[in-house]
């Protein structure tokens, strides 16, 4: 599913990956460890087509990257993957149901596709009397739901995280984790985990460490 090889990425004078090869195959739970400063996050903005490699290859689902351009980038982006932060970033203004359909608006399905789609995630992810609410009205465990729910909302061919619990109390945070093998289990979703949280890395299929910009 995803295929890495050779990814170096430098700012200024720091050389942050130092020639990363990293492959992921599909339903795979892979999760990267290491301590701040160490790549990680690069990585993962790398594999998410949000930040360009220096230079190396990268193929995922089939697509080659670096052979797109801006526009088609940024339909693949949509349409193939799906992101969770640490931090959901889920619009205020907007209801839980809302923010969960504007992935779809964006790919170009109808409303009533998009919230038929939206309503059975949430409903899914045990939110189904909580659509209606402003993120101001949830638990942080429902607002990362949501956020989940979100990345979800075009059935992407990978699933990228970046410290996806690391906001959350303990029980919160084991059913986070306990969710990401939920839909690899329903749906065969590859995932990408960057965590410093070793119960969620022990869960994981494989751990890889990085150290000052390689897996080590």
């Amino acid at each position: 599913m995803i295929q890495a090889k050779g990814i170096e990425k430098s700012f200024g004078a720091l050389k942050v990956l130092k020639g990363i090869d990293f492959s992921v195959s599909k339903s795979e739970v892979v999760s990267i460890m290491g301590a701040s400063g160490a790549g990680k996050s690069t990585l993962l903005q790398i594999l998410g087509t949000l930040s360009t490699p220096d230079s190396g290859s990268l193929i995922i689902d089939g697509v080659n990257i670096p052979e797109l351009g801006a526009k088609a980038l940024a339909e693949f982006r949509n349409r193939r993957l799906g992101f969770v932060f640490q931090f959901h970033h889920l619009l205020p203004e907007f209801t839980a149901l809302e923010n969960v359909m504007i992935p779809a608006f964006i790919a170009g399905r109808s409303r009533k596709e998009s919230q038929e789609a939206a309503t059975a995630l949430l409903s899914e992810m045990g939110l189904a009397e909580r659509m209606g609410h402003k993120p101001s009205e949830l638990s942080g465990g429902e607002q990362q739901r949501v956020a989940i729910a979100r990345a979800l909302i075009n059935r992407p061919a990978v699933l990228l995280a970046d410290e996806p619990s690391g906001n959350l109390d303990s029980k919160t945070k084991e059913e986070i984790h306990k969710l990401f093998f939920d839909l690899r289990d329903k749906y065969g979703q590859t995932t990408v985990i960057v965590t410093h949280d070793p119960d969620l890395a022990a869960m994981c299929d494989r751990t890889l460490f990085m150290v000052d910009g390689q897996f080590v």
